[in-house]
């Protein structure tokens, strides 16, 4: 039997408690398939960490990470705690530091669900966004000068590699191939960004041509925002990078029915480091602890664990275990319009599974 060992990430706020949810799920699915199972070890770093320790995350935290297959993360953030700590010191520790240089994450409608987007099915939202996840403008290369002076100023760099930019394209011309979709769209802003952008289009035009079979297509950012809300359907991959990407899969998101039911993985595809699973949303404090949070997000981020260590079979299971809950509405929580519990939700879904 395949063992895979787990950090386990909770975080802060709804993080532990849609966490839990995901474990369980993911011990369903080993139980069920009975050729694999799961260690999970916890590691309490966090926002509230910071507060207690004085650190998001021990100064040793890479080394102790390292020695695992994958990593689950929760939600990260606390009112009284800068936003850019967190992401600095843990999150983009870990995404760079493990060399996670692929942020996935899928943009689709479930059965189930109503978006926004008037007249829009679950035909015409489906696609996978690929975001550059260790360069560009979060980098955080840059300068202050004259700080506190009328003539403060500073300089934010965006770092692009021909090495980063070109394995992140191929990578989604890759994964367009393997899922039998038709289209990779590159999406930047080269009319404005005359460096950066200009490189990301010559780069992505050279590594198209290998890729005769798949339709390359390229968009500046502010007309794929709108392509997003009018025509989503003319999306199957897009490419982009990490602060446009960032930007574009919360917009993605929303045309999905919320913030509620996104994930993303962050990867290392060649397997030298762990990769990491989590849910998109925050920690939501003004919830914390009443039992209500949706935890969708964060079992969809299981599933991606899943497929990545190539159990495909069961993260489409998992996708429809998703939409049987919602197509049956017996079982919700109160975002989705149900008077149920986060606990509820996960063994609603466990259930699913078992019956199918």
């Amino acid at each position: 039997m395949k063992k895979y060992k787990i950090a386990v990430i909770p975080g802060d706020g709804i993080g532990t408690e849609v966490v839990n949810e995901g474990i369980k799920v993911l011990k369903t699915i080993a139980s069920i398939d009975g050729t694999f199972s799961f260690d999970f070890d916890y590691f309490p770093w966090g926002c509230e960490y910071y507060l207690k320790e004085g650190k998001m995350m021990d100064e040793d935290g890479l080394e102790k990470l390292k020695k695992y297959d994958g990593i689950y993360l929760g939600a990260v953030g606390y009112p009284t705690v800068p936003d850019h700590l967190s992401l600095r010191d843990l999150l983009l520790k870990i995404r760079v530091g493990f060399d996670q240089y692929i942020n996935l994450r899928p943009v689709k409608l479930l059965k189930g669900v109503e978006t926004p987007l008037k007249n829009k099915t679950t035909e015409d939202i489906d696609f996978i966004v690929v975001r550059e996840n260790s360069e560009g403008e979060y980098s955080g290369l840059g300068e202050w000068f004259n700080k506190g002076t009328k003539e403060e100023y500073v300089h934010q760099i965006g770092k692009f590699t021909r090495k980063g930019t070109e394995r992140v394209i191929r990578y989604a011309f890759e994964l367009a191939r393997k899922e039998n979709r038709k289209t990779v769209t590159s999406v930047t802003k080269g009319n404005a960004l005359n460096y950066s952008m200009v490189f990301w289009d010559e780069i992505f035009h050279e590594v198209s041509k290998e890729y005769p079979d798949i339709k390359a297509n390229q968009l500046m950012v502010d007309a794929a925002s709108m392509m997003f809300v009018q025509h989503p359907e003319r999306f199957d991959v897009v490419v982009t990078s990490n602060l446009f990407g960032d930007i574009l899969t919360d917009l993605g998101a929303a045309i999905a029915g919320g913030i509620g039911l996104a994930a993303g993985d962050n990867l290392n595809p060649e397997g030298t480091y762990p990769s990491m699973f989590e849910s998109i949303h925050g920690s939501a404090p003004d919830i914390s602890g009443k039992g209500i949070a949706n935890p969708i997000a964060q079992i969809w981020a299981a599933g991606g664990m899943l497929k990545h260590f190539g159990y495909v079979d069961w993260y489409n299971r998992l996708i429809q275990s998703f939409e049987t809950l919602l197509i049956e509405k017996q079982v919700l929580t109160p975002d989705l319009g149900g008077k149920n519990s986060t606990s509820d939700v996960g063994d609603e879904i466990c259930n699913i599974l078992k019956r199918k």
